[in-house]
């Protein structure tokens, strides 16, 4: 495996998220002395709740919810959660999105889709039935 430098690195994390679709920001954490109600995140296109997770090559993408059965998400869009332990620990501490490719899924397998795949916007579905 090659070294890359941090610039070339970057470059290539941005277009492989540009490519998979993790192009969110990272959703900044909540100051301890703030008393807001802490709300979930909202597409601003359809204003259903998502989920922020970090991927695997430090971007964020919005996943769904809840998984579904791979046979209903199209093969671009299909993530999975990896659980991050602390050392000497059985607790997940973190979750990182994995994008699921190579070997592909049974039908019955659960997946989390990418909320672009949901995403009642006209972009997103006409994306999404190209697909």
């Amino acid at each position: 495996m090659a070294l890359l430098c941090e610039r070339c690195w970057k470059a290539h994390a941005d277009e492989l998220a540009i490519h998979e679709g993790a192009t969110c920001t990272q959703r900044p954490e909540p100051d301890q002395d703030d008393v807001t109600p802490y709300e979930p995140l909202r597409c601003p296109h359809c204003n259903a709740e998502v989920k922020s997770y970090p991927t695997n090559y430090d971007r964020w993408i919005h996943l769904a919810t809840r998984d579904y059965p791979a046979k209903d998400v199209p093969p671009r869009y299909r993530w999975r959660l990896v659980a991050v332990r602390a050392r000497h620990s059985s607790v997940p501490t973190e979750f990182v999105a994995v994008r699921v490719r190579g070997i592909e899924p049974l039908p019955g397998d659960l997946v989390r889709p990418a909320h672009r795949a949901l995403c009642l916007s006209p972009d997103a579905m006409d994306e999404v039935e190209q697909e």
